[in-house]
């Protein structure tokens, strides 16, 4: 067991050497402040990496992870991410970004027990019971697994802009986009949903607040 964690630290040594060789002041440039302009709201699956899957480099993405990247208005973690990177960081675009073969959204299809977990994705439940008639429509499990992976990300898209945090950030002027997008594992690629909102116009009535700005 040391010697498996041994060798994480000569990764680690290596990747830091690697990193002064090509940017002898990456580090001190890094250290001095963090300037994202985006914010990744993912799934905590490990073969879901933020930066390597979009080409950026440490200190380029804020980053916030779930099991079925999900927006929930009772999670204080992702809500307290979210307010640091939108007023705070001042990122320009959230992407909420979810996963083919997501075994969290698989768990909720499939009705299973898993435990404490069910509880968590009793939202992805509500996903699927409301779009039952568009997934029954698939032409296999699958299919229809991909499609909830698809119609999760749209809701918490959504989610993300009923939020007082971003409808405030919109109304004092601030250039702040909300996107969907949907990553492959099969072939390493990025799906962009087409459901990106850019102002509050883009919420439902009954979602918009009435902002002190």
């Amino acid at each position: 067991m040391m010697n498996e964690l041994k060798s994480l630290f000569e990764n680690n040594r290596l990747w830091a050497d690697d990193m002064k060789a090509q940017d002898p002041e990456f580090f001190a440039k890094l250290s001095a402040q963090q300037a994202p302009e985006y914010l990744w709201i993912g799934c905590s699956d490990s073969r879901v990496p933020a930066n390597q899957i979009v080409g950026l480099m440490p200190g380029e993405v804020f980053v916030h992870r779930n099991v079925a990247n999900m927006v929930l208005h009772t999670d204080f973690n992702c809500l307290t991410v979210l307010q640091y990177a939108v007023d705070v960081l001042r990122v320009k675009h959230v992407l909420v970004v979810g996963h083919y073969g997501c075994g969290g959204v698989k768990a909720a299809y499939e009705n299973a027990d898993n435990g404490m977990i069910d509880n968590w994705l009793r939202n992805i439940k509500d996903v699927q019971h409301i779009h039952s008639e568009q997934l029954a429509a698939e032409p296999d499990e699958e299919a229809s697994c991909n499609l909830l992976v698809e119609l999760n990300v749209r809701h918490q898209v959504a989610h993300v802009c009923h939020t007082t945090i971003v409808q405030n950030a919109w109304a004092r002027g601030q250039a702040l986009s909300v996107h969907g997008w949907v990553y492959s594992l099969n072939d390493g690629l990025l799906k962009d949903l087409d459901c990106t909102i850019d102002s509050s116009a883009g919420v439902e009535q009954a979602y918009r607040i009435s902002s002190g700005y």
